[in-house]
C-alpha cells in the first residue's frame, strides 16, 4: 500500500485530531494539552518518545526495518503546534473553546499531517535510517525552535537533512511552492520610546509634543524602504502598535511605538537597522526629543539548501493529488522559525497549496481562517514519501 493509499484510509480520523486541536488552541509555550496527545499517539503507534524539549516540544524516533551498509542516516521532520493570540470568528462546530485563542495559522494541521505521517511510517518502516519527528513550540514569535535547539535538539537527534510544510492559503489545493534559495523572510522587532515634556493642550509651546514626534517618526521610517533601499530589494518596516498619553487635554510625556522589520538579505537586514536607528533618534533630537529604541533580532531568513530542495520536490510530484510543483517565484516576507534548524542543517521548507472552490481560501492570521482537510492526506503522503525517498 502507497502512503496516499493509507492516507486516504486515516483521512477521517486525521480530521477528527485536527478539528480537535483546532477547538483546544494553546499558545507558545502552553501547548500542554496538545503536546501530550502528540506524546500519547506515539506511543500507541509504537514509536519512542522524547518530551520536554523547548518547554512543550516533542521528539519521536522512528527506525527503519532496513539496514544501510555503513550507513546511519537520519532526517528530521519538524511541525508546529501553537496557536495565536486572537479570537475566533467561525461559528463551526470544532471552532475554538478557548477565549483569546485560535488556531489562525494552520499549525493544528501541520502537527496532524505529521502525525498521519508517523501513524504511516510506524507501520511499514519501510526505510533504512532514523527519522526524528520534531513537534515543535511556540513559532507564532517566540522562537521555539531555538528553545528546542537550546535544549540540544540535534545533538541528541542528529539529522542529515530536515524538512517542514506550510498551508497556502494564497494557492490552489495541489500546487507545491519548492523555492531553492530564500523562501521566508527575516524579522526583527522594535520598541521606540519618545520622550519630550507634557504641557496643557492650550500650551502646546510650552512642551515638547510626543504625539507630532511620533508622527514624523513614522514617515521617516516609511521612507526608508522607499527612498533608501533599492527598489529591487526587499524591505518593509511596519507600526503595529502607537500607545501614548491618557487625556484629551494633555499632551503626553511618552508615546511608544511597536513593529517589525522584514527582509531578504543580511547585507539589506544591517542596513535597515542602520538607517532605522538614524532616522528614529535624529527626528526625535529635531523635535526636540529624545529617543529610546530596542531592536531586536528575531528570525534569520529562512534558506532552502539546493539539493534538498530538488529531491523534496521530487518527492511533492511523486504525491497523487500534487498538480503542480513550483521551482521558481517570489520569496514570502512572513518569518518562520524554522530558519534556525535550516542554519544547523541542510534542508528545505515548502508550501502546499489548500484553496479550492468552496475552502482553505480565507489569508492566515485571520479570525475567519481554517485548514482545509483536504490537504491533511496530500501533505502527510508528502512527508511518509519524503522519508521512504531519502532513506531508501
Amino acid at each position: 500500500m502507497t502512503p496516499r493509499e493509507r492516507l486516504d484510509q486515516l483521512h477521517p480520523e486525521m480530521t477528527a485530531w485536527r478539528r480537535d486541536f483546532h477547538a483546544h488552541p494553546e499558545i507558545g509555550f502552553e501547548e500542554e494539552r496538545t503536546s501530550a496527545l502528540v506524546a500519547e499517539r506515539l506511543s500507541e503507534w509504537g514509536i519512542e518518545v522524547h518530551r520536554g524539549f523547548g518547554g512543550t516540544g516533542v521528539v519521536g524516533v522512528i527506525r527503519g526495518r532496513h539496514q544501510a551498509a555503513g550507513s546511519n542516516r537520519a532526517i528530521g521532520l519538524r511541525a508546529d503546534m501553537d496557536a495565536l493570540p486572537m479570537e475566533e470568528g467561525n461559528g463551526f462546530a470544532h471552532r475554538s473553546q478557548n477565549a483569546g485563542r485560535m488556531h489562525a495559522c494552520g499549525h493544528d494541521g501541520h502537527t496532524t499531517m505529521l502525525l498521519g505521517a508517523a501513524k504511516y511510517l510506524a507501520e511499514t518502516r519501510n526505510f533504512a535510517g532514523t527519522v526524528h519527528l520534531i513537534f515543535q513550540p511556540a513559532e507564532e514569535g517566540l522562537a521555539g525552535a531555538k528553545a528546542m535547539m537550546d535544549d540540544g535538539l540535534f545533538e541528541r537527534f542528529p539529522c542529515d537533512s530536515i524538512y517542514a510544510i506550510h498551508n497556502s492559503p494564497d494557492m490552489p489545493l495541489g500546487t507545491v511552492k519548492a523555492l531553492t534559495g530564500t523562501a521566508l523572510a527575516a524579522i526583527d522587532y522594535f520598541k521606540v520610546t519618545l520622550r519630550g515634556r507634557s504641557s496643557h493642550g492650550a500650551h502646546p509651546h510650552q512642551g515638547i509634543d510626543t504625539v507630532a514626534m511620533a508622527a514624523q517618526v513614522v514617515n521617516a521610517l516609511n521612507a526608508i524602504p522607499s527612498r533608501q533601499i533599492d527598489a529591487l530589494e526587499s524591505a518593509i518596516i511596519s507600526i503595529g502598535q502607537i500607545h501614548g498619553g491618557t487625556s484629551d487635554i494633555v499632551l503626553p510625556e511618552t508615546v511608544e511605538l511597536r513593529g517589525s522589520v522584514r527582509t531578504l538579505k543580511p547585507e539589506v537586514r544591517e542596513r535597515v537597522e542602520e538607517l532605522f536607528m538614524r532616522a528614529v533618534t535624529l527626528t526625535a533630537q529635531a523635535c526636540g526629543g529624545t529617543a529610546e529604541i530596542e531592536y531586536r533580532h528575531a528570525y534569520p531568513a529562512t534558506i532552502n539548501t539546493a539539493d534538498e530542495t530538488v529531491r523534496a520536490a521530487e518527492a511533492a510530484a511523486a504525491v497523487p493529488g500534487v498538480t503542480e510543483v513550483l521551482r521558481e517565484g517570489n520569496p514570502i516576507l512572513a518569518g518562520e522559525d524554522f530558519a534556525f534548524m535550516l542554519e544547523r542543517n541542510r534542508g528545505a521548507y515548502l508550501m502546499f497549496g489548500q484553496r479550492t472552490a468552496d475552502k482553505g481560501g480565507v489569508p492566515v492570521h485571520n479570525p475567519g481562517y481554517d485548514f482545509n482537510d483536504d490537504l491533511l492526506p496530500i501533505g502527510a503522503s508528502y512527508l511518509a514519501g519524503l522519508v521512504e525517498q531519502e532513506l531508501a
